[in-house]
C-alpha cells in the first residue's frame, strides 16, 4: 500500500487528487496539508505530519516548492511536483532535490500532452524548414502566460531545433524570423486547457492539438506518476518517463 501525502489538499486539483487516492486499491491517504487549513483532518503545515509517507503529490503553489522539497529531502520522501510558474531559483531547488530523492516534475500531468510533445518533436524533425507556432488557451483565472505546458512543448521542439528562439505573444512591426517558435496565450471562461501546435510549410500545415475536457485528467496523471516514482532511485523524472 502506498501512503500518499497531498500538499495543497484543499485546492481545486488537490481535492480531486485526494478523492483519487482514497478510491485507489493500492493507495491510502496518509495526510493532507494546506496552508489555508482551519484545522480538522487537513494539516496547515508539513511540520505537523507524523504519519508514514511514501510519496508526496504537490498541487499547491510554486512559492511553496522550496519548503516542500526541503521537507521531502529531510524525510527521504519522493515528490511529485505538479505546480507551475516556477522562477529560476525554484527550478534550481527542484533540480537540487533530485540529487537526493526521486522527483517527478512536469508542467502538465496529462499523458496526452506527453504524447503531443513526442509527436511535435517528430514533426519538427520531418519538416525542418516549417514554421512552428503554439497557441494555448486557459481559463480566465490562470496567472502565468504563456502556460508552463506551452513552454514545455516548445522545449521539446528545441531538442530537434536547438537554434530556435521563442517569440512570446508576437506584436509590433517586423516579419517573422525563420528560427522562431511563436507562443500565443488566450485566457477566457473556464477552459481547463487547450494546446495546439501548428507546423506549416509553403504547401501544407499540420496541426497537433490536445484538449483537456476535465481537470481530473491532471489528477489521474499525478497519481500514475506517484505509483511510478516510489520505487525509483534519486533523480529527475517527467511524463516522458511514463510514455516511453
Amino acid at each position: 500500500m502506498i501512503n500518499v501525502l497531498v500538499h495543497g489538499a484543499l485546492g481545486r486539483m488537490g481535492s480531486i487528487v485526494v478523492n483519487r487516492v482514497q478510491g485507489a486499491e493500492d493507495m491510502t491517504l496518509a495526510a493532507g496539508v494546506d496552508v489555508y487549513s482551519q484545522g480538522g483532518a487537513v494539516y496547515k503545515s508539513l511540520d505537523e505530519v507524523t504519519e508514514k509517507v511514501d510519496v508526496v503529490i504537490d498541487f499547491s503553489y510554486h512559492t511553496l516548492t522550496e519548503g516542500l522539497l526541503d521537507w521531502c529531502v529531510k524525510n527521504n520522501v519522493p515528490a511529485v511536483v505538479c505546480t507551475t510558474g516556477h522562477d529560476d531559483r525554484e527550478r534550481a531547488a527542484i533540480e537540487k532535490a533530485g540529487e537526493s530523492i526521486p522527483v517527478f516534475f512536469s508542467a502538465n500531468m496529462s499523458m496526452g500532452i506527453a504524447l503531443l510533445a513526442e509527436l511535435a518533436k517528430r514533426a519538427a524533425a520531418v519538416f525542418p524548414d516549417a514554421d512552428i507556432e503554439i497557441v494555448e488557451a486557459h481559463h480566465n483565472r490562470k496567472a502565468d502566460a504563456p502556460s508552463g505546458t506551452a513552454l514545455m512543448l516548445a522545449g521539446a521542439i528545441k531538442e530537434v531545433r536547438p537554434e530556435a528562439e521563442l517569440n512570446l505573444g508576437r506584436s509590433g512591426l517586423g516579419k517573422r524570423e525563420k528560427n522562431e517558435i511563436g507562443i500565443h496565450a488566450v485566457r477566457m471562461g473556464n477552459l481547463p486547457g487547450t494546446h495546439a501546435i501548428l507546423i506549416s510549410t509553403d504547401s501544407q500545415t499540420l496541426t497537433l492539438k490536445h484538449e483537456a475536457h476535465d481537470r481530473s485528467l491532471f489528477a489521474d496523471g499525478a497519481v500514475s506518476a506517484a505509483r511510478f516514482l516510489v520505487p525509483q532511485s534519486p533523480g529527475l523524472y517527467d511524463m516522458t518517463s511514463l510514455v516511453r
